[in-house]
Parts: structure tokens; C-alpha cells; sequence
């Protein structure tokens, strides 16, 4: 198992879009160098939260290429090579490797993959000869594939297998794979606070795109372990960060970062603008975090 480098919050950027779809590299461009002026420690590229599923292979590999130059060492790098076919991660993860990316975050087999320990371990150790850190993801009622404390065990034992990112949404889950004392890192916004108490190793987080400098406020003082500040902090995110993981999560990222300045356009077909009876209550739980964020140095 390679070292561990990706503490603090690694931002599941958003992807822009110009109004005929297209990625906007330009105020892509701009996203970033705001959210490296807010402190965010680390970025995920074609993540979820920026649509990774509806980006064509071409296009995810542009945008690795592209942030990655721009980004250019002032922060860390994780892209997603997610695919069908091994092969296809193989090939998206060497190509991350070409443009200077830290590491790749990679689902499981999905879509009627194996879902027995040794298929799982299979692959992974088939894309670890691309020679990146690898990051796991632990979705299973997305993937249908459950990364349990076992399992993990096993996965260490890979070459580059350097972490698991824990998007269960279950606590308790997600403590059981701490306690492995392997890096586990958290990708369910409303367990941020939890997680880092409990000892999770990092954060990848896709609300974080709404309010960065109160998200890196919030980890910073986690790393203090100044925990009273902490809850604090958690006070104004809390609200938000429960309310987008009840559904349309991705909508709401970004009409949430619309709303607070940060807009990387609309989402992507299939999907379309957050529901207009569902902005009230994204605007409301929001209210707390606009004058905290905006007065945040």
C-alpha cells in the first residue's frame, strides 16, 4: 500500500457548461483559481458532482488534462478514470499519469460487474499497474458492490491502493472501515463533522462547491482538533449539506453554488435545473453559510 496524501477537503468540483452543453473550459479556469484562493486542499476532476457519467471519454480526459495544468501543483489532483471496462480505467488512469495527476478515484465493477472479494481485487490490481495511487469508492446502493473492512484489508495489499472513499451515508459503516487503520476517507456531505472525529483520513466532498471557505475553515479547525469550533462551523453547514443529500444531489450542487456565487452553469442532459419548488428550501437552508462565506478570509 502506497503512502497517503490527500488529508483535508479535496473539492468534487463542479463541471461547467455553456448554454449548449458544452464543457466551458473558461469558467472552468475561473472556478479553479477561486477555489485554490478559499484553501481547498485537493480536487477531484470528472468527479460525480461534475458529471463524470455524462462526459464522453475525450471529454473527461480533456478536463483532467486542462485542470491539472491549470491547478498545476498549487493543490492536489484526483481524477476520476471510472469506466466499464478495465481496460478503459487502465487506459484513463496512465493518461492521468501523463498530465501530473496525484492519484485516480475508480468505482468498483458495476453495471452486472463481479461482485464476489477476488473480482473486486482483480480489477483494482489490474489498475494499479497504470502506477497511480488508487482511491476506492464505497457506493454500494449506487454500485451494488460493498467495500466492507474485509474487503479493504485485502485491497491494501495492492500496490497503489492507498484509500477507500466511503459514500455509504452510514456512520457506523464508515467507522467499522476506520477502525481497519487504513486511510478512509468520507464522501457523504452530512457525516463531515462525524467522520473527522471518528478518524476518517480525508474528505471528498461535492457541497463544498456551495461555500469552500467555511468547508476549509471546518477541516482546518478538525485538524486542530478545536472541536467546539467545529460544531460551530457545522452549525451553518449542517442545514444544507442534509438537505442536498436527500435527492437530486447533483441539481442542487450546482444550483446551490449558482446561489452563492460560484455557477458552473446547468447540469447536463439528462439532467436539468433544480426544480423551482425545490430552490425555496436550497435558498433557505443557504442563508446562514452567504454572510459567513463572504466575510471568511
Amino acid at each position: 500500500m502506497s503512502a497517503f496524501n490527500f488529508s483535508g477537503v479535496n473539492l468534487a468540483i463542479t463541471t461547467p457548461f455553456d448554454p449548449l452543453g458544452k464543457i466551458d473550459y473558461a469558467r472552468f479556469e475561473q472556478l479553479l483559481e477561486r477555489y485554490i484562493a478559499a484553501g481547498v486542499h485537493g480536487f477531484v476532476l470528472s468527479s460525480g458532482t461534475g458529471m463524470h457519467v455524462y462526459l464522453s471519454k475525450d471529454e473527461s480526459k480533456e478536463l483532467v488534462a486542462f485542470g491539472s495544468k491549470i491547478i498545476n501543483g498549487r493543490a492536489r489532483v484526483i481524477a476520476q478514470t471510472s469506466a466499464l471496462l478495465a481496460e478503459e480505467v487502465v487506459e484513463r488512469t496512465r493518461h492521468a499519469k501523463d498530465c501530473g495527476a496525484d492519484g485516480v478515484m475508480v468505482l468498483p465493477p458495476f453495471f452486472e460487474g463481479p461482485t464476489d472479494d477476488q473480482g473486486i481485487i482483480d480489477f483494482y490490481s489490474s489498475v494499479s499497474e497504470a502506477g497511480l495511487p488508487i482511491i476506492g469508492y464505497n457506493v454500494p446502493q449506487a454500485v451494488g458492490v460493498e467495500v466492507t473492512p474485509s474487503l479493504f484489508k485485502q485491497l491494501s495489499k495492492i500496490p497503489n491502493f492507498v484509500s477507500v472513499k466511503d459514500s455509504s451515508g452510514d456512520l457506523a459503516a464508515q467507522a467499522s472501515l476506520v477502525r481497519t487503520g487504513l486511510p478512509t476517507m468520507n464522501g457523504a456531505d452530512p457525516l463531515v463533522p462525524y467522520a473527522l472525529f471518528a478518524g476518517a483520513a480525508g474528505l471528498i466532498w461535492g457541497g463544498a462547491n456551495m461555500a469552500p471557505k467555511t468547508c476549509v475553515a471546518l477541516v482546518n479547525a478538525a485538524a486542530e482538533r478545536k472541536w467546539d469550533d467545529v460544531q460551530e462551523i457545522w452549525k451553518s453547514l449542517a442545514p444544507v449539506m442534509s438537505l442536498i443529500w436527500q435527492g437530486d444531489y447533483v441539481q442542487s450542487v450546482y444550483a446551490g453554488a449558482e446561489i452563492m456565487g460560484y455557477s458552473a452553469g446547468d447540469p447536463r442532459r439528462p439532467l436539468a435545473r433544480l426544480a423551482e419548488d425545490k430552490l425555496g428550501a436550497l435558498r433557505e437552508a443557504l442563508a446562514p453559510l452567504i454572510e459567513r462565506e463572504a466575510s471568511a478570509s
